[in-house]
């Protein structure tokens, strides 16, 4: 298996996720620029935590219109796994690869702090190594992680199961206490909290290595099965 992680200008967890991703999974791991045109070459995109370009408009506004981003929809409509960490997450919103939007936390206040989620799907590609209620934790690092969306989308949501965690105790004011959602089409993923910065003991939670693995997993299995299909 093979994975991307996008580096926009402004980018700082780019190397954490692709270093947690290598140590979880042992697998090949990519930083990509921005300006990447083409990444067929991946099995799964991750688009992590940072500020990019500066945040100056809104979180992940000018990102959107990044050449690279019209690549990471390409490879979404082929079925591609996309992992989007805070400001990722913030990216994919305002690309409309998710629905909803990230606004400033409702406290006014940047937080960095350990928060505890509670697993709500663990059929997806990405949290298929869960179980449902099972409470994890994973720390957020974030001033705009505050996620709304119309009553028409939550129900949405909530009907077809796509909220993959809520927080334990709100940090940021998200409707419904959520911390992360999944696309239509089960293969895309936004998260506020950042997974990387869970995989080992000494960071004070080995809960994200999870995540890394249920993708890992559901990559692997489904190239093994579509080989035994041929």
């Amino acid at each position: 298996m093979k994975w991307a992680v996008i580096v926009f200008p402004g980018s700082n967890c780019d190397e954490d996720a692709a270093n947690a991703i290598r140590d979880v999974t042992g697998d090949t791991c990519d930083l990509v620029w921005h300006d990447a045109t083409d990444l067929n070459q991946y099995d799964a995109i991750v688009l992590p935590g940072g500020f990019s370009y500066g945040d100056y408009l809104r979180g992940g506004a000018i990102a959107r219109f990044s050449p690279v981003m019209e690549a990471v929809k390409k490879e979404a409509a082929n079925g591609k796994l996309i992992l989007g960490i805070c400001n990722g997450f913030q990216v994919l919103t305002e690309s409309h690869l998710l629905s909803g939007a990230l606004l400033r936390n409702d406290h006014l206040q940047f937080r960095c702090e350990m928060t505890e989620l509670v697993v709500e799907n663990n059929t997806s590609p990405f949290t298929m190594d869960y179980q449902i209620g099972e409470r994890i934790r994973i720390p957020i690092a974030h001033g705009e992680g505050r996620y709304v969306t119309d009553s028409t989308q939550l129900a949405d949501l909530e009907k077809t199961s796509r909220i993959a965690f809520r927080y334990a105790a709100n940090p940021n004011g998200s409707i419904e206490d959520i911390a992360g959602v999944i696309s239509p089409s089960n293969t895309i993923l936004g998260l506020m909290p950042h997974p990387e910065r869970a995989v080992t003991e000494f960071m004070g939670s080995e809960d994200g290595r999870r995540l890394f693995l249920s993708m890992h997993r559901y990559v692997e299995e489904g190239a093994h099965l579509a080989t035994a299909n041929r």
